[in-house]
């Protein structure tokens, strides 16, 4: 079994029967969040896609009080280790694998910027292709549309697509991905948060459905789905 919950933005809590793993935590600030970093004492790993704020607020305090494993490009590992004094981290490149307990994990490219809070470089932005209980779910993260999606995650049971548009791809061109990717399933994130990545995703949901072979899931904050 495994479980993802959209903690809202680009955050998620993914569970197993053994594990929980969070993605890219911010709860600080973020308008939309309803969860604090104290709600999550228990996660085993962090992945981080990259390093802007609203991708790493949180995952320095929720690692030092869980002993959780931060898991990042390998500038923001070592910026993790280096001023946020965290004890784990695991660094990573694109094109890489590693296993780890609750399963394995890709870095892929993602097109988009990364920048560390403190102006510090954040390496290249990445995605995750997750292999979790024998599912395989793809991340894509802060990413514009690109075509070698098709390559690093061709029908996946599950991909995470951005669609707030501005920041990342939109509705029209999450729509080419999902047709690239073909997988089984798909959900939006990434949207909603601020004004400027305001979308409905009801609509997106509805050209999924008419445009793709993919089934359109929308989670709402802390709502979950069991892949």
């Amino acid at each position: 079994m495994t479980k993802l919950t959209w903690l809202s933005h680009s955050s998620w809590l993914i569970e197993t029967d053994v594990h929980k793993i969070l993605l890219d935590p911010f709860f600080k600030d973020n308008p939309a969040a309803t969860v604090t970093s104290k709600d999550f004492k228990n996660v085993s790993h962090i992945l981080i896609s990259h390093g802007h704020f609203d991708h790493v607020a949180d995952a320095a305090s929720i690692a030092k009080q869980s002993g959780a494993m931060i898991i990042a490009p390998f500038e923001i590992a070592q910026w993790f280790t280096e001023t946020q004094h965290v004890k784990s981290t695991f660094g990573m490149n694109l094109g890489g694998s590693a296993e780890f307990p609750f399963g394995s994990v890709k870095m892929i490219p993602a097109l988009h910027s990364s920048q560390l809070p403190d102006g510090s470089y954040g390496g290249n932005p990445a995605g995750f292709l997750l292999s979790v209980d024998s599912k395989r779910i793809y991340f894509a993260c802060d990413t514009a549309l690109f075509t070698d999606m098709r390559l690093y995650a061709h029908q996946v049971d599950l991909a995470i697509v951005p669609i707030g548009d501005v920041y990342t791809m939109g509705i029209d061109d999450s729509i080419r991905a999902i047709k690239l990717i073909e997988p089984a399933a798909v959900m939006p994130t990434h949207y909603n948060t601020w004004p400027p990545i305001e979308q409905d995703a009801e609509e997106w949901a509805s050209r999924v459905t008419g445009e793709t072979s993919a089934t359109p899931i929308v989670l709402r904050v802390n709502s979950s789905f069991v892949l």
